[in-house]
């Protein structure tokens, strides 16, 4: 069953997207025989490969992996009621706004970030954009080496293949508002 349905999404969104096996494979670092498999239903693919296809396609490996009926195409959500997702709960915590949203192509979260937290020292690299809107506090980001200081109310977007990161400069919380596209993966 799960091998069926893998295959038949892989397809259908392949040949939505104009693509050959080979362009996938080319695309994708997974070989033509292995996606034809895939798609025919004979293999059940690694996580790995499921993340190396989902991302040919700017997609979250979710969509391959949960029936329709799991996701919505609506999602709402009140003033504190979002899906928590932790990342050093003493220091950072972030809230999804979209967690649910079947087959989404950008994902957004509230952070709530504790006094001079921050991303790290290493910037950080990946596919597609951020968007930040600093709510409330203020942040510095540096975005290619550059710095940028963040009041409430300002906000920054960027391609997220320039290496990034952030630090808390307030004595208090500071409440951001991300976009990031394409959705990363939460699992």
């Amino acid at each position: 069953m799960v091998k069926k349905l893998i295959g038949k999404k892989l397809k259908s969104t392949r040949l939505r997207n104009d693509m050959t096996i080979q362009e996938l494979a080319t695309d994708s670092g997974v070989s033509s025989n292995m996606i034809s498999r895939i798609e025919r239903g004979l293999t059940t693919p690694s996580v790995e490969i499921l993340v190396k296809l989902a991302g040919s396609f700017g997609m979250s490996i979710n969509y391959f992996v949960q029936e329709a009926e799991k996701g919505t195409t609506v999602i709402h959500t009140r003033k504190g009621q979002g899906e928590p997702i932790f990342f050093f709960e003493d220091k950072h915590q972030i809230v999804s706004l979209t967690q649910g949203l079947r087959d989404p192509n950008f994902t957004v979260f509230c952070d709530t970030l504790e006094p001079h937290c921050n991303s790290g020292d290493g910037g950080m690299v990946h596919t597609g954009e951020e968007f930040a809107l600093v709510l409330e506090g203020s942040l510095e980001f540096i975005v290619d080496e550059a710095r940028y200081e963040l009041a409430e109310g300002d906000s920054i977007v960027f391609k997220a293949s320039f290496p990034h990161r952030w630090c808390n400069l307030s004595d208090g919380q500071t409440r951001v508002l991300w976009v990031v596209s394409p959705a990363p993966s939460l699992n």
